[in-house]
């Protein structure tokens, strides 16, 4: 591989945000930094330089929530997602379905649940496309799908069906379902007759997701829900040499099954430290503690503005969460907790603490995802901890999603409490960002205009939404790297990525401006130039 010189931009290192001005690459790994460090260097050396000409170049990103073969598979079936009617989507769904008859099963991904009121979609709408053949589609959120009657009917799901443990079926007057199944115990009785997907399908999903996520600048994926099945697909693409891609698998922990579990985490974990592949570990087990508010299955303090009683859903009832959590950790992996409302979030808190009062100190870097709601008294609780909020900059906006269904559920006060992001970097805290996707944009630039403005679109409201939680971008920069670096433990590879400095992998982003002073909309739409994954320019836009 040959030895690279930048020069004539600027140079982001990263972690405390400071800048030098020359970086110099062989076979892959930094080997100085400063010009007067390359230029000591470079003495009779044959070298390749790359002028910057006044760019910007620093750490790649990193996304360090998503959900990667669910994104690469989206591109399959009918393609509903920027469909901004039912009628659009029914339209959609019609033409698929006329254009491949073959397909016993039409599904697809993923739906805008806001276009209806509730999020509640009715079978018969989908009957009026495709009748003779099971319809499911995804809901922008995961949590929730929409399906035909026949899909309905193959699954067995009646005015009888009793409510699933952990789940939800939505239902007309009489009892009978009105085609909405909402979490995993209804959306299990669906992929239980549901035939699974061929892995050449899968094995392209993963493909297309790690082009996606080259173009934007992401060299580390956190795949945050991996069930056995994508354990053996990342498993056949690394074999056959189609990673191109860090992946990180997050293994799903199921509380109706947990006691059964861990012997198989522990075993997915091995199969793949036998790969030795430095694109893939898998050191990380996936719990929820709860739902979303969009559904009101995230679990609150305070109940939902609907009624009275409904505090939300709790995944893991009783001290199940905090046992499970102290299992886990005592074999060694890392904890991911999605925890959406308050009263999760302080459940995945305590889980956390009592397996380090339990298990002992060690190097964790446990992880909260999301934090969409946190408690005034537990902020302090993750410098404390030592914990990693992993949140979603793109959701502190005022977009459809929150005005037509979050704050209603949440009232203004309450929503105004969201995505504490300064917060917690104020408490010493440590924040890093993922994407969610494809429940929402992978695109980093894209969280980062969101992160330092909190505003829409459109540039509403004028300052921001709670204006007090906006993040400056040098540590919203830092959030999308190098802290998804330490969230991913690349300190402790041979080579480690997500900064610049002496050893460390040349992963990289090259940008043609400088996005430290982009207006948020700037930077919005400023694309990634190029992408450097271990030296080698493995995306580029011009």
């Amino acid at each position: 591989m040959a030895t690279t010189h930048f020069r004539n931009g600027t140079i982001w290192l990263g972690s405390d945000s400071a800048t030098t001005d020359a970086l110099l690459i062989s076979d892959g790994v930094i080997v100085a930094v400063g010009s007067a460090e390359v230029d000591r260097c470079l003495a009779g050396t044959e070298v390749e330089h790359i002028d910057l000409d006044g760019g910007f170049l620093m750490p790649s990103f990193g996304d360090g929530h998503a959900h990667p073969v669910f994104g690469g598979l989206e591109a399959e079936g009918p393609q509903v997602r920027s469909c901004t009617s039912v009628s659009d989507i029914v339209a959609e769904v019609r033409r698929y379905a006329a254009a491949h008859p073959e397909d016993e099963w039409i599904t697809g991904a993923s739906y805008d649940g806001s276009l209806v009121e509730g999020g509640l979609f009715d079978a018969r709408w989908l009957d009026e496309a495709v009748s003779d053949r099971p319809v499911v589609l995804r809901a922008w959120d995961y949590h929730t799908v929409w399906c035909n009657s026949r899909a309905l009917e193959l699954a067995g799901i009646t005015a009888e069906t009793p409510e699933p443990k952990l789940g939800e079926i939505p239902r007309k007057g009489d009892g009978t379902p009105l085609g909405t199944l909402r979490e995993w115990g209804a959306v299990d009785l669906i992929d239980a007759v549901r035939p699974p997907l061929d892995e050449s399908i899968r094995l392209r999903a993963l493909e297309r997701t790690a082009t996606y996520y080259l173009e934007r600048g992401v060299t580390w994926v956190q795949d945050a829900w991996v069930e056995p099945t994508d354990v053996d697909t990342y498993i056949a693409a690394s074999t056959q040499g189609r990673l191109n891609l860090r992946f990180n698998l997050a293994l799903y922990a199921d509380p109706r099954r947990f006691d059964q579990q861990l012997p198989h985490l522990t075993e997915a974990r091995r199969r793949v430290d036998g790969l030795a592949d430095p694109m893939l570990s898998a050191q990380t087990v996936k719990f929820f503690a709860d739902g979303v508010v969009e559904n009101e299955t995230g679990a609150l303090l305070e109940p939902y503005c609907s009624s009275l009683h409904n505090h939300g859903l709790r995944v893991w009832e009783g001290s199940s969460l905090a046992e499970a959590v102290c299992a886990v950790d005592a074999a060694g992996f890392q904890v991911h907790i999605h925890a959406i409302g308050d009263a999760a979030v302080r459940q995945a808190l305590d889980a956390i603490e009592s397996a380090m009062v339990t298990n002992g100190p060690r190097d964790r870097r446990p992880v909260i995802a999301h934090a969409q709601l946190v408690d005034t008294t537990d902020l302090a609780r993750f410098s404390t901890l030592g914990i990693i909020a992993n949140m979603q900059p793109l959701w502190a906006q005022l977009d459809d999603l929150m005005t037509v269904l979050t704050i209603p559920r949440l009232g203004e006060d309450r929503a105004a409490k969201q995505y504490r992001m300064r917060s917690i970097l104020d408490g010493d805290g440590r924040l890093a960002f993922g994407s969610d996707w494809p429940c929402t944009s992978g695109t980093p630039v894209e969280g980062l205009a969101i992160a330092t403005s909190r505003q829409n679109d459109h540039g509403d409201p004028a300052g921001g939404w709670t204006p007090e939680e906006i993040v400056d971008i040098d540590h919203a920069l830092d959030a999308y790297s190098t802290s998804v670096a330490h969230q991913a433990f690349s300190d402790q590879s041979p080579v480690p990525w997500g900064e610049i400095r002496l050893g460390a992998s040349a992963d990289l982003i090259r940008f043609d401006q400088d996005p430290r002073y982009l207006t948020p909309r700037e930077l919005a739409s400023t694309p990634v130039h190029t992408t450097y994954l271990g030296g080698s320019a493995v995306h580029t836009s011009h």
